[in-house]
């Protein structure tokens, strides 16, 4: 598990609340904004994307995995997320970052930019279902 100062902490945050703002949310009014840093030390943005058929809006949080995916990376040290009121991540967007490492660190911000939680994928997804899961 990586180790962030207070620095990396706060950068990771206000990116995830600049990427926060350009979320579209016309229906929930609720945007939610992400920062994902791999191990290459890219960081890859995400914001909440809704649709009028709500099953295929898309969370922030998978918008950047989906992100560095498509470009490649599949190592990740820490993701943050921010919401309006500091809510957590989503059963399906905990399930797609299980997929690539129970140890990446999670941070959980508001929109005042205050970090709310630190835990892990790990943390937030107790005995994940995972790769090793699947029997062949």
């Amino acid at each position: 598990m990586v180790t962030l100062n207070d620095q990396e902490r706060r950068a990771l945050l206000e990116l995830a609340n600049e990427a926060r703002r350009r979320a579209y949310a016309p229906y929930s009014n609720y945007q939610v904004g992400a920062a994902l840093r791999t191990s290459s030390g890219r960081i890859y943005t995400g914001c909440n994307v809704e649709n009028a058929a709500y099953p295929t809006s898309m969370c922030a949080e998978r918008v950047a995995v989906y992100k560095a995916i498509s470009e490649g990376e599949r190592k990740f040290e820490v993701v943050a997320v921010v919401t309006p009121n500091g809510g957590s991540p989503c059963g399906s967007c905990r399930q797609v970052l299980a997929e690539f490492g129970l140890d990446t660190v999670v941070l959980i911000g508001d929109g005042e930019g205050s970090l709310i939680q630190e835990t892990t994928v790990s943390g937030l997804l107790p005995g994940a279902f995972t790769p090793k899961d699947l029997v062949r």
